[in-house]
């Protein structure tokens, strides 16, 4: 019997070493912890410093994140949606590429039970636990009553706009609400630049081939925004107003610099939108409720205070 009991001792010895090893092992990812975060673009450096601040606050927050990027199509956003839904990730964070069309890549999410967070871009028709993102109706606002200002109440001005995305829906929103306060402001044109620089050149110049007469363009990000400048510049027609919106480290440049066209921007605060999504995730992982809209603040940035950010 003694014989035989030995390599039962040494079984049940080897059994618990495994275990102990296997618990040491242990990842977060095998705890339960990843977050699974889809963003629009790398391409731009708003969403490179939201992601760097995701990644600064997902180490301490003690959360793994897998990282990757939509880069403006919806269909590849639905598939990163989908293998996190597979992988059975802790939760989920997006920054949707189309803001109706994100809808069923959520949709399973939940038929899965992961919570899903949205950064930057709100999702239309689609549930989440929470929304993060700067206050973009306020920010449209401030553009709107900037140009307001600068035009002395008249004027001519249009858009470069990007429909499909929500926040810059709510942007235009609250630029307009902001121009229908001063009766002698007309917005005369709209169009599609896509968010990038070399759509919205192209669009900026069929805009001034249109309008021979106008004095300022709201754009909806600063890629919008620099590529209205680059088409301005080209047609010798400085003497447009372009407010942009991000307040990049580009942007920035260039109204320090005392740019002619364009003037003023409006600031967010891409970090702090990507920590404070990090602690809505974990926060509700450990069952804190959490706000269903968490705004950032937006400021106006001027030749005065573009070298402060």
């Amino acid at each position: 019997m003694q014989m035989r009991e030995k390599p039962v001792r040494r079984r049940s010895a080897m059994i618990l070493m495994a275990g102990s090893l296997v618990a040491c092992a242990q990842t977060p990812e095998s705890s339960g912890t990843v977050v699974g975060v889809s963003l629009l673009t790398r391409q731009d450096s708003f969403y490179r410093e939201l992601e760097r601040g995701l990644k600064e606050q997902a180490t301490k927050r003690g959360l793994t994140l897998r990282i990757d990027a939509g880069e403006f199509d919806l269909a590849r956003q639905q598939s990163q949606l989908e293998n996190y839904t597979v992988q059975k990730v802790a939760a989920i964070i997006v920054c949707p590429t189309d803001s109706q069309g994100i809808g069923p890549g959520i949709t399973k999410a939940n038929q899965a039970n992961i919570p899903v967070f949205t950064a930057d871009i709100r999702a239309k028709d689609a549930q989440v636990i929470a929304h993060i993102a700067s206050d973009n109706l306020a920010g449209g606002k401030l553009a709107g009553e900037y140009l307001a200002k600068r035009l002395g109440n008249k004027g001519r001005v249009a858009i470069i706009d990007q429909p499909y995305i929500q926040s810059v829906i709510e942007r235009v929103q609250g630029f307009e609400s902001a121009i229908r306060s001063h009766a002698d402001i007309q917005i005369v044109a709209r169009l599609n630049g896509d968010g990038v620089r070399d759509k919205s050149l192209k669009a900026t110049e069929d805009l001034l081939q249109a309008q021979k007469s106008l004095d300022a363009i709201f754009c909806i990000n600063d890629e919008t925004a620099l590529g209205a400048v680059a088409a301005i510049e080209a047609a010798g027609r400085k003497q447009i107003i372009v407010v942009g919106y991000d307040a990049s480290p580009e942007a920035r440049t260039l109204i320090a610099s005392g740019s002619s066209s364009l003037q003023a921007d409006i600031a967010q605060d891409p970090y702090h939108i990507g920590q404070q999504t990090i602690d809505a995730v974990a926060d509700h992982l450990a069952g804190k409720k959490v706000p269903a809209l968490i705004p950032v603040p937006v400021q106006l940035i001027e030749k005065a205070n573009a070298k402060s950010g």
